[in-house]
């Protein structure tokens, strides 16, 4: 049951006539020498600690550690209930979550890195706004993290997910990948059309750069976990709609890959370039820490 590519996964799904989520099951069973019932007690915990760093939030805003986020949740979640969004009710909540869990991430809260903590709103906001809109019990949402997870797995061994290593891109477009996948396999698509969501989702974030204001994994890396949710929606749309990527996945992950490489130390987490680098952001930085 192991895999390296999206083809080899792909597949696997038809080998067996099973959906990505259940192949990435029986690796986890097979590979993580345990039973069904603990692979499955994992997976479920997961989603029961993202399900409270998406909501926790909108009762009460967590002010950050270095004070440049918190309640940016409940401000958007007014506007929402107030009848004024523009975005539609499923992309309004994706974004509502995936600002909550960046609250709890940066307040020092308990999140799931999926894959990282920069990019742990993602996943999260994506699935519960579908479980919302479209009435999706915890067992879908369960399947719909072992799919991002065997997706995440593939762009661990090909590529990376770390933006000290190749970008923002690497951890919101990985992220955005792994939910828009996700998303289709929710919806009701096939494994191929998860992946050409997952292709498009990172080809819209190719040559992202990391640069956390400060260091701090507050600002732009809250709003950048909006883009992606935004992102993967928008892929996962596009991939059910019949809508193929131009570039395969495993070749888009290797440009990502390759894009990040060749991004300058300054703009790979280091605090030293883009957003960081500007007169505000190096004001925040004095201010933060002296």
């Amino acid at each position: 049951m192991d895999f390296n590519t999206a083809q080899e996964l792909i597949a696997l799904c038809k080998k067996e006539d099973k959906k990505i989520c259940e192949i990435m099951r029986l690796r986890e069973i097979v590979y993580g020498e345990s039973n069904a019932d603990e692979v499955e007690a994992k997976m479920m915990k997961s989603l029961g600690i993202m399900k409270e760093s998406a909501h926790a939030p909108l009762k009460k805003s967590m002010k950050s550690m270095g004070g440049m986020i918190g309640g940016e949740a409940q401000k958007l979640e007014q506007r929402r209930a107030e009848g004024k969004s523009i975005c539609g009710n499923v992309l309004t909540k994706a974004l509502i979550f995936s600002q909550a869990v960046l609250e709890v991430n940066a307040s020092m809260g308990v999140i799931v890195a999926a894959p990282t903590a920069g990019s742990a709103g993602v996943v999260p906001a994506v699935i519960f706004a579908l479980a919302e809109e479209f009435d999706i019990p915890d067992e879908k949402l369960c399947d719909a993290l072992f799919t991002a997870g065997a997706v995440g797995s593939i762009l661990m061994k090909n590529a990376s997910v770390s933006g000290a290593e190749a970008g923002c891109q690497a951890e919101i477009g990985s992220a955005a990948a792994m939910a828009a996948a996700a998303a289709v396999e929710l919806m009701g698509g096939t494994p191929e059309q998860s992946f050409e969501a997952a292709a498009i989702a990172i080809g819209n974030m190719l040559g992202l750069v990391c640069d956390p204001i400060a260091g701090l994994v507050e600002a732009p890396c809250q709003s950048r976990n909006a883009a992606g949710a935004s992102n993967a929606l928008t892929s996962a749309e596009m991939a059910l709609a019949g809508i193929k990527s131009a570039i395969p996945f495993n070749e888009m992950t290797d440009a990502m890959y390759r894009v990040g490489k060749k991004l300058p130390m300054e703009l790979r987490e280091t605090a030293l370039g883009g957003c960081a680098a500007t007169p505000t952001g190096c004001a925040l930085k004095c201010r933060i820490f002296g």
